[in-house]
């Protein structure tokens, strides 16, 4: 079965956690990653990794001595992340709030940046902003925080949390997309 139809079954059995039903396009996952200085990233985390289209993106970039640490609560989606033959890659089948706590299980600092495509907007209020905050706490100062979004209804939540927001549309996505970026000043 190809990648698109197994994300859009995976998708209907669980759209409150995955959030859309087509898998990010080669276009928005560029779009994504180019906001990261790949020759100086040593920790990358990636919230909301799905099946793997924009961690392959990442992984991709990366250098050699980068890790990729990459959260993800949907089990048939962590499986194909598991199956992704990187040793860069550290696959955590847990919720993205929980950052520190496997930060620390890596014996690793802060991140340089941290990817996001958890779909806030089905998710509670207070849960959205605790991953939010958790990721500019364990974000180092200078890095920044990338989000996915298919409208810009939780913009101000960035803007609360990180003080900015720097909004870039995606057209050549199904549906268009919108990457938010945020700078832990």
């Amino acid at each position: 079965m190809n990648n698109k139809v197994a994300f859009f079954k995976e998708s209907i059995k669980s759209l409150k956690t995955v959030g859309t039903f087509t898998r990010s396009s080669d276009f928005l996952c560029k779009k994504m990653i180019k906001h990261i200085d790949f020759d100086n990233a040593k920790l990358i985390v990636e919230l909301g990794a799905g099946d793997g289209v924009i961690t392959e993106h990442i992984l991709n970039s990366m250098a050699p001595d980068c890790k990729l640490l990459s959260f993800e609560v949907n089990h048939n989606f962590c499986k194909k992340l598991r199956a992704i033959n990187d040793d860069r890659l550290i696959v955590v089948e847990d919720s993205a709030e929980k950052i520190g706590e496997y930060l620390a299980k890596e014996g690793a600092g802060q991140a340089d940046y941290i990817v996001s495509a958890v779909p806030f907007v089905s998710l509670p209020k207070e849960l959205s902003y605790d991953i939010v905050r958790a990721s500019r706490k364990h974000l180092k100062k200078g890095g920044l925080y990338i989000q996915v979004h298919y409208s810009l209804l939780t913009k101000k939540m960035y803007k609360t949390v990180f003080g900015n927001v720097d909004v870039n549309f995606a057209p050549i996505n199904v549906p268009p997309a919108f990457v938010l970026v945020s700078e832990k000043v």
